[in-house]
């Protein structure tokens, strides 16, 4: 692999906004593999935030690009020294020899063994097996016990990180024994202490029951037509009751019922999930969450949850 990269059992997924420097730093610092989601900043402030991240942790970290979008930022966080870069919602095509270029190890999601095929002609230094319990954004339509060995099986001795659902060790220590090398778990890390997420959503995920998550299409502005695991609110529920009218007709569209920190307004419709900084009616935005969030109990530091997950 490249710089002689070795995959930590446990890996942060991105999170999106939620991913903060010292989230990642202390996953990074505790044995895991932290990770930033750099798809939506500019490339000056990704540079920092890449620096950020090197200034609190010598161990390895990584920053993901969904290719959905342009990323405009890969340059500048390559030139900044970040050692690992993942690639989700697309395949990299000359990206990847960019990023080996820098010395870099790179990683591509996949959602089927078909994906992980042609993940593989690419030369990736890893694949993330993502399974349809994935909350955020999913790209699969397989449950991820079912699609883990062939994933495994097609990738040899590439290794292979298990997403999807994913919630405590047990979990972690199951994905292991189906040939994953590593786990990668999102809504876990958004409930700890360091994460950006607002602490009414980390209440809420904490509070949350085993029937509490739905794959749905509703909250997408600011991305369309990528399908979404959240927990069910009252916008959801009210667009549902609606017959899930298209954009355009739906219940509340354009309503703005919070605000970002910077005045900016959140839609009722909007991806973004609630930060720590925002206000309003945070519980009626976006509430990212996988199907294994009935298995997370308490918010907990991200260096003892590395720990924990690990079976340390």
């Amino acid at each position: 692999m490249s710089r002689n990269f070795l995959l930590p059992p446990v890996v942060q997924a991105p999170i999106g906004g939620l991913a903060t420097v010292e989230l990642v730093a202390t996953v990074s610092n505790a044995g895991g593999l932290g990770c930033l989601a750099l798809s939506w900043t500019d490339a000056h402030t990704a540079a920092d935030v890449v620096m950020a991240v090197k200034a609190r942790t010598t161990a390895a970290f990584a920053a993901n690009f969904v290719l959905a979008f342009e990323p405009r930022a890969l340059p500048a966080v390559l030139e900044a020294g970040v050692p690992v870069i993942t690639f989700s919602w697309g395949l990299p095509g000359a990206l990847l020899k960019t990023v080996h270029s820098f010395g870099a190890a790179a990683g591509i999601q996949v959602g089927t063994v078909e994906g992980a095929k042609r993940a593989l002609d690419q030369d990736c230094d890893f694949v993330i097996c993502q399974g349809i319990e994935a909350g955020g954004h999913v790209q699969s339509s397989i449950p991820l016990r079912e699609l883990l060995p062939g994933v495994v099986a097609e990738a040899k001795e590439v290794p292979v990180v298990a997403a999807g659902g994913l919630a405590d060790r047990f979990d972690v220590a199951e994905v292991s024994s189906l040939g994953a090398r590593a786990a990668m778990l999102g809504t876990r890390f958004v409930a700890s202490t360091e994460s950006y997420a607002h602490e009414s959503y980390k209440r809420a995920l904490i509070a949350a029951g085993s029937a509490a998550t739905v794959l749905t299409g509703c909250f997408d502005g600011g991305w369309p037509y990528a399908l979404h695991r959240v927990l069910r609110n009252s916008t959801l529920t009210n667009w549902e009751a609606a017959g899930c009218p298209p954009s355009g007709r739906r219940p509340g569209e354009g309503d703005a019922i919070a605000r970002q920190r910077s005045g900016a307004p959140v839609l009722r419709y909007d991806d973004a999930p609630p930060n720590a900084d925002m206000s309003g009616e945070v519980m009626d935005c976006c509430l990212y969450a996988g199907a294994g969030v009935s298995k997370i109990t308490a918010v907990r530091s991200a260096g003892v949850l590395v720990k924990e997950l690990s079976g340390r």
